[in-house]
């Protein structure tokens, strides 16, 4: 294929606008949520209204933000990672929207609560103990406060609101955080998940908190406001931990999650092209959409020869070809692709992509995560 039609074929594949819920996003690439702590105090800056708007005005159809704490004390680990309650940082958000609107682009928060995760001491409230299903960290050690029933009221309670308050700031929907061993996913995750009350034992039990959150956000916003659920295997730290080891299993989780209204699933991998079950080429994302029969989003490593671990190592990503996205995209095995670490080095990777300028792909490199660029 020459390098002509190679551009074309990207173009006419990635361009096509998505219905989700009532919004309509632009083109099939999304821009990841990946975080990134330059919201002193934990409130978004001009700087950061500025950087998700450079990726809208390169390209970008959809962006999800990096995550963003719900107001719960026990959320967050960090004071320069964005909220979502508060004025200041409300305030700051509303920029944001306005400055990505303006750029042409569509835009989601993604709501976050750490979980187990949380350092203890650490801001935003350093009295507030890292909270999980079971108080488990994620190598089993108990090191956390076990989750009674009023505090999981409290998350979904805290999960609810920031969905209505993101519609109320003309966001474009919302994305929940069920992934990468963070609170959601600690429940999801046999693991970390040991109770034996409602929550817990069977994966459909473990799947109740998750569904819980998911309804209380539907029930909070219009009937066409998108709620995401992103998902994932693998944990930080243990990168082989698995919520399903068949499509059977898998449909034990996907199935309350749709039902409770999740518009579309983020299927989060480390490698796009990696099948995810045996005698299947289908990825996560592609296994999610045929059993649930909502939209998905792909990701994992688009664009670079390297995966996200070589970023821990300091190693350059260089550009890499994405036929075997578009041979994916096109036989609609997902709907939506995400785009990661190639859009933190080059804020026009999504335009330069459609236009068939990829001989200008700047290759991504570590040292570029120290500036909000």
């Amino acid at each position: 294929m020459t390098a002509s039609a190679a551009a074309t074929r990207a173009a006419q594949t990635l361009s096509r606008p998505f219905t989700l819920g009532g919004r309509t996003i632009p083109n099939r690439i999304a821009m990841a949520p990946m975080t990134r702590e330059f919201s002193p105090g934990g409130v978004p800056g001009a700087d950061v209204a500025d950087y998700y708007a450079r990726r809208a005005a390169g390209g970008v159809g959809l962006i999800i933000t990096e995550g963003t704490y719900v107001g719960h004390p026990a959320a967050g680990t960090s004071d320069a990672v964005p909220r979502f309650y508060g004025a200041d940082a409300l305030d700051g958000w509303s920029r944001v929207v306005e400055a990505v609107h303006a750029a042409g682009g569509t835009i989601m928060p993604q709501l976050w609560h750490v979980g187990m995760a949380r350092k203890a001491g650490a801001p935003p409230f350093p009295d507030a103990p890292p909270s999980g299903p079971s108080g488990l960290a994620l190598d089993g050690t108990p090191s956390g406060h076990a989750m009674t029933q009023r505090d999981l009221d409290e998350v979904i309670a805290a999960f609810a609101e920031a969905a209505a308050t993101a519609e109320r700031l003309g966001f474009d929907g919302v994305e929940l955080h069920g992934a990468h061993g963070y609170l959601i996913d600690q429940f999801l995750w046999s693991g970390t998940n040991r109770r034996t009350d409602a929550y817990g034992g069977s994966r459909t039990a473990r799947t109740r908190f998750a569904a819980e959150i998911v309804a209380a956000c539907r029930a909070a916003v219009s009937p066409d406001f998108p709620v995401l659920f992103r998902m994932s295997q693998w944990k930080m730290g243990n990168y082989e931990a698995r919520l399903a080891e068949t499509p059977d299993e898998l449909q034990e989780i996907v199935a309350p999650l749709t039902d409770a209204g999740v518009t579309a699933f983020h299927a989060s991998t480390r490698r796009y092209w990696l099948p995810e079950f045996e005698d299947s080429d289908l990825n996560l994302a592609g296994w999610v959409k045929k059993l649930s029969g909502r939209p998905t989003l792909t990701v994992g490593s688009v664009g670079l020869d390297n995966e996200f671990l070589a970023t821990f190592a300091h190693e350059q990503a260089g550009v890499s070809g994405i036929d075997r996205l578009l041979d994916r995209l096109e036989r609609d095995e997902f709907d939506l692709v995400a785009i990661g670490r190639a859009l933190l080095g080059d804020p026009e990777w999504a335009a330069k992509i459609l236009e068939g300028r990829t001989d200008a792909l700047v290759p991504f490199d570590a040292s570029m995560l120290r500036t909000l660029n």
